[in-house]
């Protein structure tokens, strides 16, 4: 009788205990203990009965409104800046490495932290048609949806930019633990920096535990140092070469910094890394081997029209190609140079052309 509840489970996950029990003609007592038995086996985990084949990739940090500014000339600080166009999109790191995974075909699950407001709401629209879970994310009632604002120039590089993410410092010690049931039904789980220091921590200590693989999403130079001392825990850490010079405070000049950042990655116990250097491809050092250079794929300059969420791309792609394949690391960064790619091409943050062939070996 358990098989035949199991199977009711994978055609739908979220069947009541009493409706299981209708359909097998078993008390619900009995079902509670067919349940209990699947959980001990790992056969089913968590709420609503989660599969493990369909265990989510669960992503944990920013959503944000992004509004992109285009130069009508080049910047003058102090002054107004006239602008030729504005576009207004969904953004922020977690947010868009979930949208990016979820177009891919893969289960996902978004824990961030949105306002109460109109902003707020059409993000959260937006996610859920995509098939994005987001219970267990924090709502606001007394702050606004964050904002990213990018000012980018005629070619599309970003000149500066604006980030208002107060409200990701309350995803905080309350925040986990109120959306630890969906962490707990994480096949990979993958944080940004935005986040506070002692929520990183929490998570790095939470994958040291549970074994559950957790990757790292650098966001800028100035939230580097939110980056725990100890990374023991963290399964890849991915970011650019600034950051990784905030990190480890070397300028990556000569051949001899690249080997002392390693070697300080992994006396604090990190086990992947991997390094992006825009136009002059990668570098990449997988477990305890030293460092791999990967050429960036090419982009002509007139297919070049906007940078903005091909960091994120690269990173979904890595996330989604590890959690298909956790040990060919050269094979997910490949994956993640292909999807950035797309993303150069499009004007949109997340690429549209986007679809779960581009997993097919």
């Amino acid at each position: 009788m358990k098989e035949e509840l199991l199977a009711l489970l994978q055609g739908n996950p979220f069947l009541s205990q009493q409706e299981l029990a209708d359909q097998l003609g078993l008390s619900r007592s009995a079902v509670a203990g067919h349940i209990a038995a699947l959980t001990r086996e790992r056969r089913i985990l968590g709420r609503a009965y989660v599969l493990p084949q369909r265990r989510p990739i669960v992503c944990v940090g920013g959503t944000n409104l992004d509004r992109k500014l285009r130069l009508a000339g080049p910047l003058v600080m102090g002054s107004s800046n006239p602008v030729e166009g504005c576009h207004e999109s969904a953004g922020g790191v977690a947010r868009n490495v979930a949208e990016n995974l979820a177009r891919l075909g893969l289960p996902v699950h978004l824990l961030t932290a949105l306002g109460q407001d109109g902003a707020g709401q059409a993000l959260l629209q937006q996610l859920q048609q995509l098939g994005v879970g987001t219970d267990g994310s924090l709502l606001s009632a007394d702050q606004p949806t964050p904002s990213y604002t990018a000012v980018l120039d005629a070619r599309g590089q970003m000149q500066l930019a604006l980030a208002h993410m107060g409200l990701c410092e309350r995803l905080d010690a309350d925040f986990l633990r109120h959306s630890a049931a969906q962490r707990a039904a994480a096949a990979m789980r993958v944080m940004d920096l935005n986040l506070p220091a002692a929520t990183q921590a929490a998570l790095i200590a939470e994958a040291r535990a549970d074994g559950v693989p957790l990757v790292a999403v650098a966001v800028s130079v100035a939230k580097m140092a939110r980056l725990p001392q100890r990374l023991d825990g963290l399964a890849l850490l991915i970011l650019n070469r600034d950051e990784l010079a905030a990190r480890c405070g070397l300028a990556l000049k000569k051949a001899a910094d690249w080997q002392a950042a390693l070697a300080q990655l992994r006396g604090q116990g990190l086990a992947r890394v991997i390094v992006t250097q825009g136009r002059q491809g990668l570098r990449f050092a997988d477990r305890d081997g030293g460092w791999s250079t990967l050429a960036a794929e090419p982009v002509a300059a007139d297919q070049l029209i906007d940078v903005t969420g091909a960091g994120d791309a690269f990173s979904a792609g890595v996330c989604a190609a590890l959690s298909q394949n956790p040990e060919d690391l050269a094979a997910a960064c490949r994956l993640g140079q292909r999807l950035s790619a797309l993303t150069l091409r499009s004007s949109a943050t997340v690429s549209p052309e986007l679809s779960p062939a581009l997993l097919a070996p």
